[in-house]
């Protein structure tokens, strides 16, 4: 009786054993899987919003360019050009600013991204030099500013 009642109380504490051992495991594979999907998340965030500021940046450039076609003379290209140009960046720069705003959960970050291509938009609406440089400062501290907002979400 006593053999039955040891072997008993092995096989139970063999199970409990197994079963803890199982439990850990368990919960070091969730974890290893919550730390993977945010690590891919945050790849992603990176990504997105690295491709946003360089699409900004190109767009900018464009209209800057753009501008100094419209205006000094000779112009340094055909305006036309530039202008078919800067539509094909502002569709880059929208299409991204779309992927970031689908991996951001912050809708203040959201709004701060769609203000700056607005405000990059508005850049070859200015009538004189001196309005352009002040668009062309702010606008590049704007970039800058959202490059340091985006990175607190990372």
């Amino acid at each position: 009786m006593e053999t039955i009642i040891a072997s008993a109380i092995a096989v139970l504490g063999t199970l409990l054993g197994s079963g803890l051992t199982l439990a850990f495991q368990q919960r070091t594979t969730d974890k290893g899987h919550q730390f993977t999907r945010h690590e891919r998340l945050r790849q992603e965030r990176l990504d997105a919003y690295s491709a946003y500021a360089g699409a900004l940046i190109n767009y900018r450039r464009c209209l800057v360019h753009l501008w100094f076609c419209e205006h000094e003379q000779p112009p340094h290209e055909d305006p036309g050009v530039v202008r078919v140009r800067a539509y094909d960046l502002r569709s880059n720069a929208q299409e991204a600013l779309f992927r970031m705003q689908m991996l951001t959960d912050d809708e203040a970050l959201s709004q701060a991204a769609e203000a700056v291509l607005a405000d990059v938009t508005a850049l070859p609406k200015t009538d004189s030099r001196t309005e352009l440089d002040q668009r062309r400062v702010k606008t590049r501290d704007d970039i800058s500013q959202l490059v340091r907002a985006s990175k607190r979400h990372l």
